[in-house]
């Protein structure tokens, strides 16, 4: 009987655990985001400093962008954490639900929706710091005849 209880619990958990699985990943993805974000921001300073820049206006313009786009993902990251909490709550709520037999519907849905909300929220934050990424981009032609 109770081999029957927890198979049926860990077959309930499997998708919430996939979930975890995707976010484990985007939080990888963004953490790389946010390394090549700060590594051009600290490039961007140390020539600011050495007196290498260009023009130091459109540095800190530039510099400005870079930091937008790090809180962005900052947030992201930030929900995609809460979002795994949630997720892993809503994980212990169904085995609880199943070992005690208690009524944890409610708290299994919330954390749940909770938990995707939050995921969701933090998949729009990713394509808003991609959007703010290709908008920084400068493609510079060399100089001659236009070309269609």
């Amino acid at each position: 009987m109770i081999a029957d209880t927890v198979q049926h619990a860990i077959q309930l958990a499997v998708a919430p655990v996939f979930m975890l699985t995707a976010i484990a990943g985007l939080i990888a993805a963004l953490a790389t985001r946010l390394a090549r974000i700060i590594d051009r921001a600290r490039d961007l300073e140390g020539r600011t400093l050495g007196g290498r820049a260009g023009d130091n206006d459109l540095v800190y313009v530039e510099l400005r962008r870079l930091k937008v786009r790090g809180r962005v993902v900052n947030g992201a990251v930030a929900l995609l954490t809460l979002s795994a909490m949630l997720i892993g709550a809503t994980v212990m709520a169904l085995f609880l639900s199943e070992a005690l037999t208690t009524g944890n519907a409610p708290l299994v849905a919330t954390s749940f929706i909770a938990g995707v909300t939050c995921f969701v929220l933090a998949l729009m934050c990713f394509f808003a710091e991609t959007l703010l990424a290709g908008y920084t981009l400068k493609f510079k032609q060399r100089p001659g005849p236009e070309q269609d």
